[in-house]
């Protein structure tokens, strides 16, 4: 049975995109705007031992894989074919299918490209969520390379979901809204002390030193993040008022702080540690005090908060997890927290990552130099995959807005626009 032959089986005959393989075989959509292409036969290795998402990411990220075309729209043709319910194989076509393959593919083990972070990796650092194993995967993702990250964020280096007036809004005006959003969230006024929890290139403590005069503190778990982060303070001529460390936000020093933000910072926390989590930070802040926490979100209380074998836990986020929006009001309230304001921006990250994806694509060859083919097409495949993601309401991002009540006074304005 040839490659193409075996397409169609599992996708049908009328896939929406072209196909080509080695061994010469074709099928799909001949006037398709983008085409998978199988270069090699270890590439059929991957899918026999892996099938399914995490077989076609091994290939495809070390290279026995192509896809011609746009990323975005080729995942979305094979996602729409995938929830085709028509396209479900019974065990005796996959019988056939494994057959043909040949049982050499299925025990001739092909390690995967070492992007994928392998779980002897993680042994020896301490439990999920432990301070050297969260060192760890922290490192894996953000300390790729700050050249990387700006040819890919762009100049605000904020590797967050930037708020949209309109679609056609730029992503550094975006990202401005962003950060203006959650000041004006938090209430921010000159003199009082911000601290900003999982602060990457420190975009927020820039933006609240810079337009409200704010003295604001920022930790960050990646060395190469707070090292940018402070030479950008201090060529912006804040380092009166603004700063970035590399530390673990539960090791910031005991104090008391008007205002904390958390932006991205909870997908890395893990469920266990949440009530440790909102109560630290609930400790650290003066009555009165708001709390914004800004993350990603699962629509669905009855799914796991991590998929261990997925791609985004094997390429991206190692043992990062999601919850749900009701999930994270709870754990906040039971802190202490009142609870004065929450909303979904999942639109808007799907328009971030839209502008991340065209500036990789702009900057590829760069960012190839920079990083290497293979980490390069993880970041192609991971942020497109996201954008439809986002689209499709697998996953959502929330702000929640909280306060630590000052006796029973919030000193929050009785109706505050957030627009």
């Amino acid at each position: 049975m040839r490659l193409a032959e075996i397409f169609e089986r599992v996708v049908g005959a009328d896939a929406p995109v072209r196909f080509r393989a080695y061994d010469g075989s074709t099928a799909g959509d001949p006037n398709s705007d983008v085409a998978i292409i199988v270069r090699t036969p270890v590439a059929v290795n991957y899918l026999a031992q892996a099938p399914g998402a995490l077989g076609l990411t091994r290939a495809y990220v070390a290279g026995h894989i192509d896809v011609e075309g746009d990323m975005y729209t080729a995942l979305k043709h094979m996602s729409d074919v995938a929830f085709n319910e028509g396209n479900r194989l019974s065990p005796l076509e996959l019988a056939r299918i494994a057959k043909s393959v040949g049982w050499v593919k299925f025990v001739n083990r092909v390690a995967p490209p070492p992007q994928e972070v392998r779980r002897t990796r993680l042994f020896g650092r301490g439990s999920r969520h432990s301070k050297g194993r969260d060192a760890e995967v922290i490192q894996h993702h953000y300390d790729v390379s700050n050249a990387f990250y700006e040819l890919v964020l762009g100049p605000s280096m904020t590797y967050t979901c930037a708020v949209f007036d309109t679609e056609d809004s730029t992503l550094e005006d975006a990202q401005y809204r962003k950060h203006d959003l959650v000041a004006r969230k938090l209430g921010l006024g000159e003199g009082m002390r911000l601290l900003d929890v999982g602060c990457g290139w420190g975009g927020m403590v820039v933006h609240a030193a810079r337009e409200y005069g704010v003295r604001a503190l920022g930790v960050t778990l990646s060395k190469e993040q707070a090292e940018w982060a402070q030479k950008n303070i201090a060529q912006c001529g804040l380092s009166d008022l603004a700063e970035v460390r590399h530390m673990d936000y539960r090791d910031v020093p005991d104090g008391i702080y008007d205002r904390i933000s958390s932006i991205g910072l909870t997908e890395h926390i893990g469920e266990r540690n949440l009530p440790g989590y909102f109560s630290g930070l609930y400790d650290k802040l003066k009555p009165g005090g708001r709390l914004l926490n800004h993350c990603i979100t699962r629509p669905h209380n009855d799914v796991p908060p991590m998929t261990p074998n997925g791609v985004i836990n094997r390429y991206v986020f190692p043992d990062g997890e999601l919850e749900g929006p009701g999930r994270l009001q709870t754990e906040m309230n039971q802190a202490g927290f009142e609870i004065r304001h929450q909303e979904n921006l999942r639109e808007h990250y799907s328009l971030t990552l839209r502008g991340w994806c065209d500036n990789l694509e702009r900057n590829w060859d760069a960012a190839v130099a920079e990083v290497g083919q293979g980490t390069a097409r993880v970041w192609r495949l991971y942020m497109a995959g996201c954008v439809l993601g986002f689209e499709r309401n697998v996953v959502q991002l929330h702000q929640i807005l909280g306060v630590k009540l000052d006796g029973t006074a919030a000193h929050m304005p009785l109706r505050p626009s957030f627009a």
